[in-house]
């Protein structure tokens, strides 16, 4: 097998309570790579239109890559595909912390579970065998509950992919977390609910003794030698605030989302939780991922006050932004205490964030009423209000068993305009960047395969502040400019699909460049493939998860933005002028795209790619 490879993977069929072990098609490692490339090709062949995301048809879809379990920095990886129950097209999260180099251990490259249980299960990978036991113990336990009950029974030489009472009530943006307290989250597109259809609670791995080898591990060492050092300085703020650093800055520049939003301007809310000032006032430690020199996880303990106990992994960026700023909520013991809840129910902080700011303007509007909230005034600010609609959200009770289906299905069902103010992409919640500060970030969100997504491809990055000549971007683009953005935001996107095949980290990209990456795949695998080579592999991943989202009925309607979004100009110190031109920025990506008006790829561009068949 080539390096970086252990060659198999395992399916699980629930129903059946059957394993069997498979190989891996050496021409399609070529063609894809693993991770979500590897993913995209198993759920478009088998899953389709006519998919139930919450029937046993659904194929629940981990996945690691070349990277995995070598010295490459950043790639204690791993990802899960599946169709998403909140969207209805493709899904897919990614988690760090060290699940996918103990997969691997155990001699597996991924694992496909079909089907469902009759009764909750966990399934077992250790010592040589694959078991499917009972969970009815572990069912209703929350995520950091089952880390101590699964250790007391089998040890602390283990891994956990688990879902909480989240994923078991089938909310549609339930998340599947590891690493106990530290709560590593594969969050987005509801795949937790995925899991907890398939009456599935955790997969648990005993560490193995198997390594992928690497094929030219000396050029590797020697040049990691040079890059590790590189990625520790540039990062450096991440090691010691973590991603929640970016909170006053990004309010500074006009991209934190305020009061759902609508607002341009909280600098003092914005300064009360942020990274320093948690690293003044309850940080307590801090840790890494598998194989990552950043260590940008922070730990958090709160022992007293009405927000107490809170003893786990503290808040990131995106948790500070959606369930802070979004819903005015300036208190950073309530958001860590929030933020808490969330992952010990296993619950994505971005959709629950969102869900939770279009109820309060939706309250403040008089759109809801105390009788649709059963009972809760739900105001601005009101961090009681946020704890509460996060445990309603997560039981299914009251007025949190609507939430529960997302904020789009909620407009959808109370109306009287509520849409207008619902802020999301093909159903996915929009994360805490503001796209009206970036016109890439704009582009990026509506033509995102999984719905709003900043990571899909990070070309706000390039937008003012970074480069890579290796990617044709010798400068910063102009982040209002609309000049060759689509070009951008393709050629990032494709290089983010790459990342998530290889499984690293993309934070490691705003200290790496696209060629670095290209080259440690070649020693990683003994490949030879040239550069061109390696981005036509990442444009390949890209327009065939286009295809799978075409298949479930996707085309140039869904590639837009929420009308806020588009129209609303903020008003505020920081608050950019502009609005993202969205329609002329479209045409242009298409066109760099070979894809005709409608969105679909032409013939010859998938014949290119070698995808005429699908």
């Amino acid at each position: 097998m080539d390096g970086g490879y252990i060659g198999k993977i395992l399916r699980i069929d629930l129903t059946s309570r059957s394993v069997a072990e498979e190989g891996l098609n050496p021409g399609e490692l070529r063609q894809f790579i693993g991770g979500s490339g590897l993913g995209a090709k198993i759920l478009f062949r088998e899953t389709d239109q006519n998919t139930d995301p919450l029937g046993p048809g659904n194929v629940l879809i981990y996945l690691t890559g070349p990277f995995v379990g070598t010295p490459v920095p950043t790639s204690g990886r791993h990802c899960i595909v599946a169709k998403s129950p909140l969207t209805g097209i493709w899904g897919e999260a990614e988690a760090g912390g060290k699940f996918g180099v103990w997969l691997k251990s155990l001699g597996y490259d991924g694992i496909v579970v079909h089907g469902a249980s009759e009764s909750p299960v966990y399934v077992y990978i250790g010592e040589g065998k694959t078991e499917i036991r009972d969970a009815g113990h572990l069912w209703g336990k929350d995520t950091y509950e089952i880390e101590g009950f699964l250790e007391g029974e089998l040890g602390h030489e283990i891994a956990i992919s688990c879902i909480g009472i989240a994923g078991e009530n089938l909310v549609k943006f339930a998340s599947i977390m590891h690493e106990g307290k530290h709560a590593r989250a594969a969050g987005r597109c509801g795949l937790g609910a995925v899991m907890g259809s398939k009456k599935l609670k955790a997969i648990v791995l005993k560490r193995g003794n198997l390594r992928p080898q690497v094929s030219h591990k000396d050029e590797l060492a020697d040049d990691l030698k040079k890059v590790v050092p590189r990625l520790k300085e540039i990062k450096k703020d991440s090691t010691l605030y973590g991603t929640s650093r970016s909170i006053s800055p990004a309010e500074a520049l006009g991209d934190l989302p305020i009061k759902n939003w609508q607002m341009g301007e909280w600098s003092e809310g914005a300064d009360k939780i942020n990274g320093r000032k948690m690293a003044e006032t309850i940080l307590v430690g801090r840790f890494a991922c598998h194989q990552c020199p950043v260590a940008c996880g922070r730990t958090v303990k709160i022992t007293e006050g009405p927000f107490a106990p809170v003893d786990g992994g503290g808040y990131e960026y995106e948790t500070g932004a959606m369930l802070g700023s979004n819903c005015l909520i300036d208190n950073m013991e309530a958001i860590s205490r929030a933020n808490e809840l969330c992952n010990r129910y296993g619950m994505d902080t971005i959709s629950a964030g969102a869900a939770i700011a279009w109820s309060m303007e939706a309250f403040e509007k008089g759109i809801l009423t105390e009788k649709d909230t059963h009972g809760l005034p739900i105001h601005w600010g009101d961090t009681g209000v946020l704890l509460k609609l996060i445990e309603w959200i997560a039981k299914r009770k009251g007025f949190g068993d609507l939430l529960a289906e997302g904020s789009k299905k909620a407009a959808d069902v109370i109306g009287h305009n509520s849409s207008s103010f619902t802020i999301h992409v093909k159903g996915l919640e929009l994360p805490g960047h503001d796209p009206r500060c970036f016109n890439g970030l704009g582009l990026g969100y509506a033509t995102s395969n999984r719905g709003a997504c900043h990571t899909n491809s990070f070309a706000y990055i390039y937008m003012g502040r970074t480069s890579d000549p290796s990617l044709n971007i010798p400068k910063p683009f102009e982040r209002f400019g609309t000049e060759g953005v689509g070009k951008l935001v393709a050629a990032v996107q494709n290089l983010m699909a790459l990342c998530d095949s290889l499984n690293i980290c993309k934070f490691t990209a705003f200290g790496l460049q696209a060629d670095d990456l290209h080259r440690w795949l070649n020693w990683v695998t003994g490949w030879n493939i040239p550069f061109e080579e390696f981005l036509k592999i990442g444009e390949r991943i890209y327009n065939l998860k286009r295809l799978y989202n075409l298949k479930c009925g996707i085309d140039r309607k869904d590639d837009t933005l929420p009308e806020r979004i588009l129209n609303l100009k903020r008003e505020g110190l920081h608050a950019p002028e502009g609005l993202p031109d969205l329609p002329k920025m479209l045409d242009g990506y298409y066109m760099v795209r070979g894809w005709d008006q409608n969105g679909i790829p032409r013939k010859e561009k998938l014949s290119k790619l070698g995808l005429e068949n699908i």
